[in-house]
């Protein structure tokens, strides 16, 4: 049996292609003193992942990511063989990891490994603490989404119900995905994007106006949101997928009056600055998973050797929900 990574090797100028990768096959490695072998089990092919290859991945090197593997062999008494945890060495099949480089992923009745990348995971926890530490949602407050159908998106909506928000608008790239948002997953109105500018396609699915705006995309989305909060409303900035293949910075045109005049506020974070927030995720997540309550939203590709189909797959929007590699 043979490990294989899959290396960056080139930056993509645009939109990514399979060329700017490289499949690499080597001897499964071995645990070392202090370290553990983890045979990998499922893979998160993420947005962020394609800012990264404009300069943070270093090329001819696996892809950093979030995984989930079995310890198979251990070397260190804090890492037990046949435990479960989660770590970032990313798009390999097999990685060497001492104790300190993991999670130990507990074991929920009813609770499938791949929630731990969605709705229990980075996706899940970037989600929650977007509404409830930046957003500080409140019972009743409308919402209005971009990047609705992504794996955000639909933890966004799932737990914005279940913490009592009132009317909830999603944007998507397609009328099917509009129809599944409002039919599964708990959106009170979406739209398709395309269909017209976004500020009066906003207007229209929500001529109240809105609380709160959870941005996954940014451009004209953000103005459009600014246009249509309300007095002490607030952007919660969590992405920019608009000018991940654009190659610059992609305009919002917000009118900076409305900001000082209605007392809005704007704010972004990066979710591994709030990993203490973990524990109180699961506290909340878990019961309704089990009870079926908060269902999950995933795309599964199964085979490794099908991760870069997923992850371009998942910039050209073909996923709802949480896109996940699974091992076959």
């Amino acid at each position: 049996m043979s490990a294989v990574t899959v290396h960056q090797v080139s930056r993509p100028l645009g939109f990514p292609s399979v060329d700017d990768f490289r499949f690499v096959r080597s001897r499964v490695p071995e645990a070392t003193p202090g370290t553990a072998l983890v045979e990998n089990l499922l893979w998160s092919v993420d947005p962020y992942h394609r800012e990264m290859m404009d300069g943070l991945f270093e090329l001819g090197a696996p892809l950093e990511g979030r995984t989930v593997g079995r310890v198979v062999a251990s070397r260190d008494p804090g890492l037990v063989e046949g435990e479960v945890v989660l770590h970032r060495q990313g798009w390999r099949t097999h990685a060497v990891v001492r104790p300190e480089e993991v999670r130990r992923l507990p074991a929920f009745d009813g609770v499938p490994l791949s929630a731990f990348l969605g709705h229990l995971g980075g996706t899940g926890l970037t989600a929650y603490v977007g509404l409830t530490r930046i957003a500080r949602i409140q019972p009743g407050e409308d919402l209005y989404v971009s990047g609705a159908a992504g794996g955000v998106g639909t933890s966004t909506a799932r737990f914005a119900k279940l913490l009592g928000a009132g009317r909830l608008v999603g944007a998507t790239g397609s009328p099917d995905k509009a129809v599944h948002l409002t039919s599964q997953v708990g959106y009170d109105v979406a739209f398709d994007y395309h269909d017209g500018p976004v500020e009066e396609l906003l207007a229209q699915a929500a001529p109240d106006g809105i609380d709160v705006f959870v941005d996954n995309v940014g451009g004209p989305h953000l103005a459009a949101a600014v246009a249509a909060l309300r007095d002490f409303g607030r952007v919660v900035r969590i992405g920019t997928i608009a000018q991940y293949n654009a190659g610059r910075p992609v305009p919002s045109l917000i009118d900076d009056s409305v900001v000082v005049e209605k007392s809005l506020r704007i704010e972004g974070f990066l979710v591994k600055d709030h990993g203490s927030v973990q524990e109180e995720l699961y506290d909340f997540a878990v019961p309704h998973i089990q009870s079926g309550r908060l269902a999950l939203d995933e795309t599964v590709v199964d085979g490794f050797e099908h991760i870069l189909d997923a992850f371009l797959g998942m910039l050209r929007g073909e996923n709802t929900g949480k896109i996940v590699v699974r091992a076959t």
